[in-house]
């Protein structure tokens, strides 16, 4: 874990034994880092949409705007999880919601940092003025003690007040560092010159500025010309008589040790790093930057103590090993948020195209494909995690394939969900995966109707079959069919097997005869029997059905109709051997020598009927 800024997060300690627990992503499960995924989402997704035609300038504005968006969620939701470890009694989750703030604050500290070497790369000048707007939003350890003096009744009384005083001016704060020594002025009138001298060098102190108004040779010039000026002061002892006074003066002059004695207001050695620099190199070139920070942190740290992790990954971006810091975070951070999404920024900045890795995959994709398949171990981030595979053009789509089949589909409301994002990107494979899989769910909860919808979904013929024999044998057993709006509406599906054709048409034939339209459903019910579309099992149903048609008082079945049905009700039985026969039921032999002698009198009727039209 990160430290430094950042509290340490291991709960176990060192044991002879060696055992080491292997375990999920833990912070994706932390409801209050939600924020930080939910929000990084959307500008992960603009960001891979944006205009990579803007050039130069546009371009370069357009990508330090998305950083500052990155940073400014994490910055919230640091400050979320701020209020939740003040709100919360349990002093678990209090020191979980501290370790979090910490955590967060490292990395938006070093996201600052990267956005100002890499992102906005500023050139000598402007950035020294980066650099200071860096410290001062991260080094808050003395805010307190400046809110103390300043809201005290009379500040240059107050026992911290020079500290004060002293780390406006390690923080280039200039402005508020004058308005503070004026108040000790008019308090002691005795030394008003002495102030007005140290007044008067921090007002025409030389900075650097953003826009082009002066080249680097005219700052160093001036630089100089200031440097001489304070040097002379102090040289003549003008602020001989007042220790803090002479202290300041020395720290413009960039004297080495006077800044170091000021170690316990700094707190941090990039603090002394960019402090140095602005009192002795204020011009400084990025590509220096590296001799500087290893000098300051040596210095700093005085082999009291070694680098932490945070202290190396910084030390890694002053030195513009930008691969070494990606590294490093990923050692240290306790998930693949902040690495994945620094990544895909510089990758966007065109500063990691020469860098892949063995697999064939670059930095980029391998770090993304990481993240995202930590949010497809949750119940609802997985969501997110689509659109960041979507965008890894290597191995995106095998990684996707992969992780869906994985998502335990709970609901058909998210089977749906999951069902359209496979759609969407034409995964038929997995389509039919899914379908199967909530057909087989839905028939085992005897939700006949819902596993058809299913099984036709996936153009599972066999599946569809399976369910449709089921439908038959409901009816077989209960003498009426369930989810009748389903299967009056299977239009051109109900071709996928010759099983789900004959429940279609079967059903069709019970409504034409609902409907009174006799002809047309014996039409169908013999169509059934001969095209051998009917089960051999559902014959006997099929000519028990057209029984109640052959006692019309009309003749519906014609001759040939009737020999046909003839035909294969003696084909049914015939296709029995004598066992099955003796098991036969007395019921089932009844409807067969009623079948027999229907089907005789109505062939009867027939020839009579059409012996009269064929007389007349």
């Amino acid at each position: 874990a990160l430290t430094g800024c950042v509290a340490g997060t291991g709960e176990e300690g060192p044991s002879s034994s060696r055992l080491f627990v292997v375990r999920k992503d833990q912070d994706i499960y932390i409801q209050t880092l939600r924020k930080l995924f939910n929000e990084s989402h959307g500008i992960f997704v603009g960001l891979q949409r944006s205009e990579e035609e803007l050039a130069g300038k546009s371009r370069k504005a357009q990508l330090v705007q998305v950083s500052k968006n990155y940073r400014s969620v994490i910055r919230a939701c640091m400050e979320d999880m701020h209020q939740a470890a003040i709100s919360t009694r349990d002093p678990a989750l209090h020191s979980q919601y501290s370790t979090q703030v910490s955590i967060l604050s490292a990395m938006e500290l070093i996201w600052n940092l990267c956005e100002i070497l890499f992102v906005e790369a500023a050139a000598a000048g402007p950035l020294l003025l980066r650099l200071l707007d860096w410290v001062r939003l991260h080094v808050c350890d003395v805010d307190n003690m400046v809110r103390e003096v300043l809201s005290s009744e009379n500040p240059s009384k107050h026992g911290l007040f020079w500290n004060v005083v002293d780390v406006f001016v390690l923080q280039g704060r200039m402005d508020e560092a004058r308005h503070l020594l004026s108040k000790e002025a008019s308090a002691n009138p005795t030394s008003v010159n002495m102030y007005k001298i140290l007044d008067d060098l921090m007002k025409k102190m030389p900075v650097p500025t953003l826009g082009n108004t002066q080249t680097l040779t005219e700052m160093e010039l001036k630089w100089q010309h200031w440097h001489e000026e304070c040097q002379r002061y102090l040289q003549d002892g003008t602020f001989a008589s007042n220790s803090h006074m002479e202290s300041i003066c020395k720290i413009l002059l960039g004297d080495e040790d006077a800044i170091l004695e000021k170690k316990e207001l700094m707190t941090t050695w990039y603090h002394f790093l960019v402090t140095r620099l602005l009192y002795s190199h204020p011009t400084v070139k990025p590509m220096e930057l590296r001799f500087y920070a290893q000098a300051c942190m040596d210095l700093f740290l005085g082999g009291e103590s070694s680098p932490e992790p945070l202290d190396t990954i910084l030390m890694a971006a002053f030195e513009f090993e930008m691969h070494q810091v990606i590294k490093e975070c990923s050692i240290a951070l306790s998930n693949w948020w902040f690495v994945a999404h620094l990544t895909d920024l510089l990758d966007h900045c065109k500063l990691l195209q020469s860098h892949n890795l063995y697999f064939g995959s670059n930095m980029r994709e391998f770090l993304l494909l990481e993240y995202a398949s930590g949010l497809f171990s949750h119940h609802s981030l997985w969501q997110l995690g689509v659109d960041y595979f979507d965008h890894c053009p290597e191995y995106g789509r095998v990684y996707l394939e992969l992780h869906i089949e994985r998502i335990p589909l709970n609901t058909e409301q998210k089977a749906l969900k999951v069902l359209r994002i496979c759609e969407q990107r034409q995964m038929h494979e997995q389509v039919r995966s899914i379908c199967k899989i909530m057909a087989m769910k839905a028939l085992r909860n005897n939700r006949l109707g819902s596993a058809l919808s299913w099984s036709i979904r996936a153009k599972d013929a066999a599946f569809a079959t399976l369910i449709s024999d089921r439908f038959l044998k409901d009816y077989c057993e209960r003498g009426c069919f369930s989810d009748l709006d389903l299967i009056d509406n299977l239009g051109p599906s109900m071709l996928l097997s010759d099983r789900l054709t004959f429940l279609g048409k079967y059903r069709e034939f019970h409504r034409l005869y609902g409907e009174k339209r006799f002809p047309e459903a014996a039409k169908l019910l013999l169509m059934l029997m001969t095209a051998h579309i009917a089960p051999c099992s559902f014959w006997m149903t099929l000519l028990t059905d057209a029984l109640p048609l052959l006692e019309q008082k009309e003749v519906i079945f014609s001759a040939e109709q009737t020999y046909e049905l003839m035909r294969c009700l003696e084909d049914l039985t015939a296709g029995k051997s004598d066992k099955q026969k003796f098991q036969d039921d007395d019921v089932e032999t009844v409807k067969v020598e009623m079948l027999r002698l229907a089907l005789a009198r109505n062939l009867a009727r027939v020839i009579v009927k059409e012996g009269t039209l064929e007389g007349s």
